[in-house]
């Protein structure tokens, strides 16, 4: 069994606190808190009725571990686990999962601030997956997604049916659950125009218009689908003296498998390897570190700006083959020259260091070096 990249992590905040952990459904959350359960039965799940009952009654296994599986579906849940978590015994952990952003389903009600550790576990990524850094192992991942499921699967053809059930179980299950939306049809609709606009910064009006509805609607929407790590969104990056754009945020998807051209597919791509990694920093370490992209008022662009404390400390270009270094990368070299600069590219051969040291490389050779 392959051992995910935050099982220890896990582990080891569990003997402080509770353990909030969240992230798209079939991510691999379930089997990951069974291997730590071990052979003793403490895993309940809200969406099962019998385990349901035993949470409301209270009657919980015999176990020193409790993992409750999407008990934010529980419209008292944090209160609930605020109540246990306050009288339990002191070798009692409590491990609570779910398929949605229990960072910001956790709001409301008695706080339960200072009682948990929050990590976010992402899809597989090239570095868990231990690959080599070769075109082949690439190529692999890029054509069948990071779930486990379809990527272990091995087929093109299984991974589009998979990609195409997980969208219907995004809508008809998780958000009926979390959200009261009038009209799921057109959320269905919003998705299914989402990935022809990956690489882009995403206008709301713009989609408002394809639509036929509000401009507040759409918005909420979003908001929806960000909430259950359908999407993720990163903002632009400004700073005064570079012009910057403030505005329009872009998306990508956590299944890159819904996107058929290869330019933006393979930019959604990289952009899952850095949030996952921006987002294992911020969670095992507590750096303030975020992912944004950067575009100013007279057009130039750079696909990926990594920001710890406003401070841009990796600066990324993204091609499909080989092609000569982008005049953006020169430009935000002129203006933070100590910033860390890559080139990746799918499918060219080159591999150097410019002499402003802005590195050309296959993409498999930085993706090694993430988690």
């Amino acid at each position: 069994m392959l051992k995910r990249y935050l099982e220890a992590q896990v582990r080891s905040d569990l003997m402080r606190k509770m353990v909030f952990l969240a992230g798209p459904r079939q991510s691999g959350k379930t089997n990951l808190s069974k291997k730590i359960l071990g052979g003793s039965e403490g895993y309940l799940n809200w969406d099962a009725s019998d385990d349901r009952e035993l949470i409301l009654k209270q009657q919980f296994p015999n176990s020193d571990l409790w993992v409750f599986d999407e008990i934010h579906k529980f419209r008292l849940w944090r209160n609930f686990l605020k109540g246990i978590y306050d009288k339990k015994k002191s070798t009692q952990r409590i491990l609570v999962t779910g398929s949605a952003k229990l960072d910001l389903y956790r709001f409301g009600g008695d706080s339960l601030q200072g009682r948990y550790h929050f990590l976010r576990l992402h899809p597989l990524s090239f570095a868990e997956l231990g690959l080599k850094a070769n075109q082949r192992d690439l190529e692999s991942l890029f054509q069948l997604s990071a779930f486990p499921e379809p990527f272990f699967e091995g087929s093109q053809k299984q991974a589009n049916r998979w990609s195409l059930e997980y969208k219907r179980r995004l809508v008809r299950e998780d958000i009926s659950s979390l959200e009261n939306l009038q009209d799921l049809t057109k959320v269905e609709l919003l998705m299914n125009a989402l990935p022809q606009r990956v690489g882009a910064p995403l206008s709301i009006n713009s989609l408002r218009e394809d639509l036929q509805v509000a401009h507040k609607s759409v918005a909420r929407w979003l908001d929806v689908l960000e909430k259950v790590y359908s999407i993720f969104r990163i903002p632009p990056f400004g700073s005064p003296k570079m012009r910057a754009v403030k505005k329009e945020q872009k998306h990508y998807h956590l299944d890159w498998n819904l996107i058929e051209d290869e330019g933006p597919r393979f930019e959604n791509l990289v952009a899952n390897h850095l949030f996952k990694w921006v987002q294992f920093l911020e969670d095992t370490e507590g750096r303030e570190i975020e992912l944004r992209y950067f575009r100013d008022i007279d057009g130039r662009e750079v696909d990926f700006v990594v920001v710890e404390k406003t401070k841009p400390i990796l600066a990324m270009e993204v091609k499909l083959g080989d092609a000569p270094i982008s005049s953006s990368l020169h430009y935000f070299h002129s203006k933070y020259p100590g910033c860390n600069l890559w080139q990746v590219h799918l499918r060219g051969k080159k591999d150097y260091t410019s002499p402003e040291g802005i590195r050309v490389a296959p993409a498999s050779v930085f993706l090694a070096g993430l988690i």
